[in-house]
C-alpha cells in the first residue's frame, strides 16, 4: 500500500480546485469489499485466519463499473464547466488497473500521452494513487494546465475533480 496527501490553499486567482462530482452506490458493496478490519467487524484471529481482512472483488463487474463511473463523472464535470476533453491537459486516474486507465482515457477521447500512469512502478496503492501520480509528474505540470482527477473505489464510490494547476509553493 502507499500513502499520500495533497495540500490545498485558498486562492483568489482562477486556479486550484474548480469543480468536482462525487457519487456512491452502496449496492456495489459486495462486488468490491474488505469484509473485516473496520469498526463494524473488527480484526481478530478468526478474521485473519479466514482472510476476511483482504479486499475481494468481482473483477468483471468492478472493471465495467469503474470505467463507466469515472467516465461519467469526468463528462459531468466537463459539461458543467463548458469544457471538452480536448481542453484537458492532463488526466490523472486512479491507478488500479492499466486496462481501466487506458479505457477511461479512450472513452473520454484523451490521448494516452496526456494520461499520467505510475501503476507500473507502484501497483495499486489504493487511496494514494492520485497523490503519488501528482508527485511523480509535478515537473510536467505548468501553471494554467487543466487537470482532471478521477477515481473509483470500494462500495462503490467514484468521482472526478477538475483543477487548474498553479505554481508549486516552495
Amino acid at each position: 500500500d502507499g500513502a499520500g496527501a495533497v495540500l490545498l490553499e485558498q486562492t483568489t486567482a482562477e486556479e486550484g480546485l474548480i469543480d468536482n462530482v462525487f457519487k456512491i452506490d452502496g449496492s456495489g458493496k459486495e462486488q468490491l469489499i474488505v469484509q473485516a478490519g473496520g469498526s463494524k467487524f473488527p480484526s481478530s484471529l478468526d478474521t485473519v485466519n479466514n482472510k476476511l481482512n483482504y479486499i475481494s472483488q468481482n473483477g468483471r463487474v468492478v472493471f465495467k463499473a469503474a470505467i463507466e463511473g469515472m467516465t461519467q463523472t469526468c463528462n459531468q464535470v466537463l459539461e458543467r464547466n463548458e469544457l471538452t476533453s480536448a481542453d484537458i491537459d492532463w488526466l490523472i486516474p486512479h491507478q488500479a488497473n492499466l486496462r481501466i486507465i487506458q479505457s477511461v482515457g479512450d472513452t473520454l477521447n484523451i490521448p494516452i500521452e496526456k494520461v499520467k500512469v505510475n501503476i507500473d512502478r507502484y501497483g495499486n496503492t489504493t487511496a494514494a494513487t492520485i497523490p503519488l501520480c501528482l508527485w511523480d509528474y509535478k515537473e510536467d505540470f505548468k501553471a494554467g494546465d487543466k487537470v482532471m482527477l478521477t477515481a473509483f473505489g470500494a462500495g462503490f464510490s467514484w468521482g472526478a475533480s477538475y483543477l487548474i494547476w498553479s505554481e508549486l509553493r516552495k
